[in-house]
């Protein structure tokens, strides 16, 4: 019982540094393109 006092608090810590690291994403515009890099793959550069 006593473990509990250290790991429910360690999992809100754990749950919130999560969700925070996925707004941070979501607001620098990391899914903003997400057909641009599949369909990169696809491009020859080496076309002259």
């Amino acid at each position: 019982m006593s473990s509990l006092i250290f790991l429910v608090p360690l999992a809100l810590l754990l749950g919130a540094a999560g969700l925070g690291a996925f707004l941070w994403s979501l607001r620098s515009g990391q899914y903003d393109d997400l057909d641009g890099a599949a369909e990169r793959i696809l491009i020859d550069d080496d076309q002259e």
